[in-house]
């Protein structure tokens, strides 16, 4: 998430109200997650197996939660609770406007479009031409909609990342600042649910399907011309590079690679990246071949067990 206007780490330090190490005017253009993370942005970290990974990163400012040496050409926010103050910094930079309209006044609806009656379209979506949204469909803030797109009733564009930290006394929520981003000539079915980035988009590529009730994790960027049967379940923080076919009822792991040309048979759990143009079954799945013979010598198994019996 970029700032409309440029801050200084004095500003940010003031509104979060913590100790900052480094020069009072070091540029501060943003913030994002770790994996996200670009010059000029703000990162937080509050876990001491991520410090290092968090002060080596591409991010130039690290809000932590510990003393540390301010690596050169970075500046340090110092607080007793970094998640806390990210979310203060996310809710005033992007605060939650309520809409009072089904089309937001602020909504841009490109050429022949058509919109079907109860369809919600909030503040600063952008939709393409020749676009249908079918009958309540929700497209929530910054939602941003590509040409001769189709979305079917029911599906939910926007939604709240699924991210949470685990406190003593309750679950408290990453306050998700983020959007969804949709190519060209995407068709997205019916009751579908694709969340939006936490700090940044959550994309879905061009020429992409998407069958009925797919849900698309926060941060996951898919790339062009992707299939993905009904009940598919990816969770936030993946990337599915192009041409992937991930058949019904596929769970995917957060934060793996799908590699060009994958493609994942029906019922699978993936937990681990994959190899180009290679295909997978199983959970946890495999590579498919290794576990058609698997199951092939199984299938023996009786076999077997007749035959030593007869031996005895």
């Amino acid at each position: 998430m970029k700032y409309s206007i440029p801050q200084t780490l004095e500003r940010i330090a003031k509104i979060i109200n913590c100790d900052y190490k480094g020069d009072a005017y070091f540029p501060v253009l943003g913030m994002n997650e770790i994996h996200v993370v670009e010059p000029g942005d703000i990162v937080f970290v509050d876990h001491p197996k991520y410090y290092n990974k968090a002060l080596e990163s591409k991010a130039t400012i690290i809000l932590i939660n510990k003393e540390v040496e301010c690596p050169e050409g970075k500046a340090l926010l110092i607080s007793d609770d970094p998640f806390r103050d990210f979310n203060t910094l996310t809710v005033h930079f992007n605060p939650f406007i309520s809409s009072n309209a089904m089309i937001s006044e602020s909504a841009t609806i490109g050429a022949n479009t058509l919109i079907q009656p109860n369809v919600f379209v909030g503040n600063n979506v952008v939709i393409g031409s020749d676009c249908i949204i079918h009958p309540n469909v929700c497209l929530y803030d910054n939602t941003v909609i590509g040409n001769n797109v189709v979305i079917h009733s029911g599906s939910v564009l926007g939604g709240d990342a699924f991210y949470y930290k685990n406190r003593p006394e309750k679950f408290d929520k990453l306050i998700s600042g983020g959007n969804v981003v949709v190519g060209d000539n995407v068709d997205i079915g019916a009751l579908c649910t694709i969340d939006k980035g936490v700090t940044a988009s959550t994309t879905i590529g061009e020429g992409t399907k998407l069958d009925n009730q797919v849900h698309i994790g926060h941060d996951t960027i898919i790339g062009k011309r992707c299939l993905m049967a009904s009940q598919v379940g990816i969770s936030g923080c993946v990337i599915i590079e192009d041409f992937v076919t991930i058949w019904g009822q596929v769970g995917v792991k957060s934060g793996i690679t799908i590699a060009k040309g994958t493609e994942i048979y029906a019922q699978s759990g993936l937990g681990h990246s994959t190899g180009e143009n290679k295909k997978y079954f199983g959970s946890p799945a495999i590579e498919a071949r290794a576990r058609f013979r698997e199951m092939a010598y199984i299938n023996k198994l009786p076999e077997i067990i007749d035959k030593l019996d007869k031996l005895k």
